[in-house]
């Protein structure tokens, strides 16, 4: 964490991608800190760079200029599997497709990253229990995620995005593939959990709903912020 206590901090991100021999400039010059806790959404139309920026916060892709540091280190400082393992222990994500593996359990899928990090079998299964009854789902530890619905897969995405305890949650679009209710629910249970874990909370989205819940909102037009309002 820096000293103003930014757990993200974005200064000059520019990404140039250059498809078919055509440059195209998908972020111009965006400047961002984002401080422990925070429940923020980036939002715009599509094609504003929502989900770019997420991308190149979280280290799954690099900028073409600028810097990102993440809980105070720079990701162009680190080889790929200094990144892969930093991402494992300081970031979880959360994708509208789910992304859960479909042959495990829940709580094989939630504890999976634990188990990356070394976690002890009896810790993973008592953080598996914990979270489960805090996500709603307990008894579900045996099902596979093809006998789940979708707001019961995104749950277990969810949970398996924070039992491994990372300083930040980064979700892109987690409530496109829900019904209203379904997305209300998960999203007063991420509010939550951000209000008792304190973990930073990042959404990349185009749903109402998250940005009535969210304290910040990031408006991104054309690769550039035009707006940042704390509400």
């Amino acid at each position: 964490m820096t000293e103003d206590g930014a757990v993200i901090a974005a200064e000059g991100v520019t990404k140039v991608y250059a498809g078919n021999g055509v440059p195209v400039e998908a972020l111009h010059g965006v400047d961002l800190r984002i401080r422990g806790g925070e429940f923020t959404a980036i939002v715009g139309p599509s094609g504003s760079g929502k989900t770019t920026l997420l991308n190149i916060i979280s280290g799954l892709d690099a900028c073409t200029e600028g810097e990102v540091r993440l809980a105070g280190r720079p990701l162009s400082g680190l080889s790929g599997r200094e990144l892969s393992d930093f991402r494992r222990d300081h970031i979880g994500f959360v994708f509208q497709a789910y992304n859960l593996v479909p042959v495990l359990s829940v709580e094989e899928n939630i504890e999976y990253v634990m188990l990356l990090q070394g976690v002890p079998k009896r810790e993973r299964r008592r953080r598996v229990s914990e979270i489960l009854g805090m996500i709603g789902l307990e008894g579900f530890e045996r099902r596979l995620p093809p006998h789940l619905s979708g707001g019961q897969q995104q749950r277990v995405a969810v949970a398996r995005a924070m039992v491994s305890r990372p300083d930040i949650i980064l979700a892109d679009e987690p409530t496109a593939n829900l019904d209203s209710s379904t997305s209300g629910g998960l999203l007063e249970m991420m509010q939550g959990l951000n209000e008792t874990t304190g973990m930073t909370f990042v959404f990349s989205t185009h749903d109402e709903s998250v940005m009535r819940r969210a304290r910040r909102l990031v408006t991104l037009h054309d690769g550039r912020i035009s707006g940042d309002v704390r509400q």
